[in-house]
């Protein structure tokens, strides 16, 4: 997975200028190898990464650092800065009344994607209806009808009619009172004279103020290609780059932007209908370096949660009860996966390691829990270091549950507090450093 891979490799770079004693050519040499080396496994374009590595070295060391900044400070705020520019800026893609259009080659998600941009939009308080013009590909409308109806999200579409302009002529006059109108166009397995005229005629008709080009991460370097063609036929506004979370070739796709005009819009990140993110290339990097971004946090606890009690300041504290651990992991599940809202926790290998154990709490695992802690007293809950192995023996009688299973609780309750309390202080203050990354 990219943001596995290409992010623990890029730490692990980082985490080696951390624990050098002194900052010098030896060092930054090592870590714009290990750099370069993340990034071509990546399969980001090798012209960029050498250019990216050139700038970083330079920089590195003939820039003084500002001032309230140490060497390290200064390196990795560089990389940062560097590696951002290789994304470009994001694409603007505002919360506002609008029609989209949706190009793509086949197999590249772009259905899918769709409904999950349509969900993206409804999420955010404006009505979405989507048009499906797909009719090359047998099952498209079925696909996307079935996305829309489990999601609330009003769909237009013409089975078995062949004319995808007529149905997008129709669609929109059936969907005009809406928001957002998104129009799923067909794909091919390369992009052929037919296709091309299908999208300009669409064009001409829906004169969307956005025109996404959905490509697969898997692609590789291939990316940059379909890019520029797509940008040539119909002149695109954004990319959206989908199964980011399944392959360790994301990095080809990212950099693909950086031979257009265009930039990137959203990001996929899993298999759900919330896994569609818009792109911000500063809170991305910040996120692959182990920063963390407390912002998409925050913001996807306030769309999840609405009103329930998710206390930020209290999983950054260092210091909570079984009580407090319990009601952030309850409420963190509810956001989705554990490991994709941990990821946006300033909690990478820069600062420490995360076992993936941390990441390994299900639903199932959080009703054992709670069973497990409704045997136990208040004071056993406050301060989990009064619970020695009688006490332990009898949480589990108590709770219907396994010794065993009592000790994975105490044991994944320490780990956590160890790791939130890592980012409080030590050798490299992770929070001290965001602030003066202006993050």
């Amino acid at each position: 997975m990219v943001l596995d891979k290409l992010g623990g490799s890029l730490q692990d770079a980082l985490k080696k200028l951390v624990g050098a004693g002194r900052v010098d050519e030896r060092i930054v040499d090592e870590v714009v190898k290990d750099i370069q080396r993340a990034l071509l496994q990546a399969d980001v374009n090798v012209r960029l990464v050498m250019t990216l590595s050139q700038k970083i070295k330079q920089r590195s060391l003939k820039e003084e650092p500002p001032s309230g900044m140490n060497p390290r400070e200064h390196v990795i705020r560089i990389v940062y800065q560097e590696l951002i520019n290789i994304l470009g800026k994001s694409a603007n893609v505002n919360l506002t009344s609008q029609t989209i259009m949706m190009v793509g080659l086949q197999g590249g998600g772009k259905t899918t994607t769709t409904a999950k941009l349509a969900r993206y939009f409804q999420r955010k308080g404006l009505k979405a209806a989507v048009i499906c013009a797909d009719t090359f590909r047998h099952g498209a409308y079925e696909q996307l009808k079935t996305h829309c109806d489990r999601m609330g999200i009003f769909f237009y579409g013409e089975k078995d009619v062949k004319d995808a302009s007529a149905i997008v002529q129709r669609g929109l006059k059936a969907i005009e009172k809406y928001d957002v109108k998104i129009i799923d166009t067909a794909g091919r397995h390369a992009l052929e004279k037919d296709l091309i005229k299908e999208m300009e005629d669409i064009h001409k008709i829906a004169h969307p103020q956005q025109k996404l080009l959905v490509l697969d991460a898997a692609m590789g370097q291939l990316a940059s290609e379909q890019a520029k063609a797509f940008n040539a036929s119909i002149g695109i506004t954004g990319v959206v780059i989908t199964k980011l979370d399944g392959t360790a070739k994301g990095g080809g796709a990212l950099s693909a932007v950086s031979d257009t005009d265009t930039a990137i819009a959203f990001i996929g990140t899993g298999e759900t209908a919330d896994d569609l993110e818009k792109f911000e290339a500063d809170r991305f990097i910040s996120r692959l370096l182990g920063m963390g971004d407390i912002k998409s946090l925050l913001e996807k606890a306030e769309e999840t949660l609405k009103g329930e009690e998710l206390d930020v300041e209290a999983i950054l504290s260092g210091k909570f009860t079984l009580k407090d651990m319990y009601k952030q992991m309850e409420a963190m599940n509810k956001m989705g996966p554990l490991k994709q809202v941990m990821q946006m926790l300033p909690m990478g290998k820069l600062g420490m390691n995360v076992s993936d154990d941390m990441y390994s709490v299900t639903q199932e695992k959080l009703k054992k829990y709670k069973f497990i802690m409704d045997s136990m007293n208040e004071r056993e809950l406050d301060d989990p270091k009064h619970i020695n192995s009688s006490r332990i023996t009898r949480i589990a009688r108590g709770s219907g549950t396994k010794y065993d299973e009592v000790r994975e609780l105490l044991k994944y309750h320490k780990m956590m507090q160890k790791t939130i309390k890592g980012m409080k202080g030590g050798k490299f203050n992770i929070q001290k450093m965001m602030k003066k990354f202006g993050m």
